[in-house]
């Protein structure tokens, strides 16, 4: 009977032990699926901002790249406009630039002296300031003034057009603008930019419960394509007075929900807290999917002034006690950004007035000015009489790259699937350098014909080349089938790449 029983607990043991074998194994089983799981890429654009594509690299490392100062947009020198203009955003429609602006002489936020102006240009480098008519301002209706005299709006003003398919011709324009003192942020809607309507008498976007404050900055909403909402970035203060970001989503711009303090995340953990002042959130044109923001990182009491280099600057007496300058964060959506890069995207340059505060502010937006450029606009000299807006340039896609070194390396892609006929890549080489692509298999198995060794290789310094192989470049009958890609570099810079 007692070696009935011994043989029994032997039997129920290794059944236990088996079970629980089979349960590890189907959970990395499960584990591994769900690990390469292909990314659908589709025929996106694909810019190395971040880690998304990346699973490994080999002597390679993702480089920030500083946009460089090409002129001076144009100065704020009209008595409407002052030393205190900000909050700029640049809207690039049917071939015009326009810069919308929040013109301020001083006092207290919200009053009703602050007008909310705009600026034109038929290329993003030369500006002139319409003379609109519209209202007075010192005097005289031959100004740029959009709007004035109205209550807490122009403060903050912040437009945007309305890419959602059928939208009404009168609501193409929309806008958030408002402060606490004024209940929130009002919606306003216009057909051609210039003459606005609220499209509620009602805030519609209140004070969120558990912020010390909110809306005291740059609101900024949009459409997202991809996830087929409006959403707003806007400013929040968290206990006890940290300035950072916020994000709510409506489906008609009345009604907003979802209200989250964004997450911002430095190689899958949280980034070191800092104050952003501003978000300047916005879909990157070429990647729609793409989020890219400059905030205005706002170092709060890091003086760089003494009083009388201040008084040589001219600098407002309350205004050369902080020091900011601009970073880059991105999002695929949600309340996530990732800050892949803790280093400045933009360093204030020589000269203290460009260490005064609140100023090295990018403007909301970023817009093409060219075949191979791209253009942010800068707040300078905040708070003194040559207050003005600077412009710098960036390749296409030129945010950051995946760099290799003169000794090469190797990128690995994640699984992916694709849509298109070919592979198209933004790119720099040295002339000593270059690049070879190869398409694989999950496993790492080279496809015939797109091995490394079939692979032309690519050299130069190009916005969008095709690869080729000794077969040619049609890569289409692989399309949807999960693949990698195997890229080696030497002295290169990868910027973006894209099945077309």
């Amino acid at each position: 009977m007692f070696c009935q029983l011994r043989n029994n607990e032997k039997i129920m043991t290794r059944k236990f032990f088996l079970t629980i074998l089979f349960l590890l194994s189907n959970t990395l089983v499960f584990a591994q699926e769900t690990a390469l799981s292909p990314l659908e890429l589709g025929s996106r654009r694909e810019l190395f901002v971040d880690h998304y594509l990346i699973d490994k690299l080999d002597n390679l490392s993702l480089r920030l790249h500083e946009p460089v100062l090409r002129d001076v947009a144009f100065k704020f020198d009209q008595p409407w406009e002052g030393p205190f203009c900000g909050y700029v955003t640049m809207i690039f429609d049917n071939g015009q630039y326009r810069a919308y602006y929040r013109g301020s002489a001083g006092g207290q936020d919200g009053n009703p002296k602050e007008a909310l102006c705009v600026a034109y240009s038929e290329d993003g480098v030369h500006w002139t300031k319409p003379k609109l008519g519209l209202y007075e301002s010192h005097g005289t209706k031959e100004n740029n003034v959009v709007l004035t005299n109205v209550p807490n709006w122009a403060h903050n003003f912040c437009p945007m057009i309305d890419s959602r398919p059928g939208v009404p011709p009168e609501e193409r324009y929309k806008a958030l603008g408002g402060t606490v003192q004024a209940g929130g942020l009002f919606a306003l809607a216009s057909a051609d930019g210039l003459h606005w309507k609220k499209m509620s008498e009602e805030p519609v976007l209140t004070k969120p419960e558990g912020y010390t404050f909110a809306f005291d900055s740059q609101n900024v909403p949009m459409y997202s394509e991809a996830e087929g909402l409006y959403v707003c970035y806007f400013r929040v203060v968290l206990p006890p007075f940290k300035r950072y970001i916020a994000r709510a989503s409506s489906r008609d711009f009345l009604h907003w929900e979802n209200v989250q303090t964004m997450e911002v995340i430095h190689e899958e953990a949280p980034a070191p807290f800092e104050q952003f002042y501003t978000n300047q959130t916005g879909v990157y044109f070429r990647a729609p999917h793409l989020f890219v923001a400059t905030p205005a990182r706002f170092m709060e009491g890091r003086q760089v002034l003494t009083e009388a280099q201040a008084k040589e600057a001219h600098v407002n007496p309350g205004y050369f006690k902080d020091c900011s300058d601009a970073v880059l964060l991105t999002s695929r959506g949600g309340n996530r950004y990732d800050r892949t890069f803790l280093e400045p995207l933009l360093r204030p340059g020589i000269g203290i007035q460009n260490w005064v505060s609140r100023t090295n502010y990018p403007a909301c937006n970023i817009v093409p000015t060219g075949e191979t450029e791209m253009s942010i606009y800068i707040n300078a000299n905040y708070a003194t009489p040559d207050a003005e807006l600077r412009r710098y340039t960036l390749r296409l896609d030129g945010f950051a790259s995946l760099h290799a070194p003169y000794e090469g390396g190797t990128f690995l892609s994640k699984p992916l699937k694709f849509s298109g006929q070919k592979l198209s890549l933004n790119f720099s080489t040295s002339a000593a350098g270059g690049l070879r692509v190869q398409l694989e298999r999950p496993d790492g198995t080279p496809l015939p014909g797109f091995a490394l060794v079939d692979c032309q290789e690519i050299i130069g310094n190009e916005i969008g080349r095709e690869v080729r192989w000794k077969n040619g470049s049609d890569v289409s009958a692989l399309a949807g089938v999960p693949i990698r890609l195997r890229i080696e570099m030497k002295d290169a810079d990868l910027f973006s790449l894209r099945f077309e």
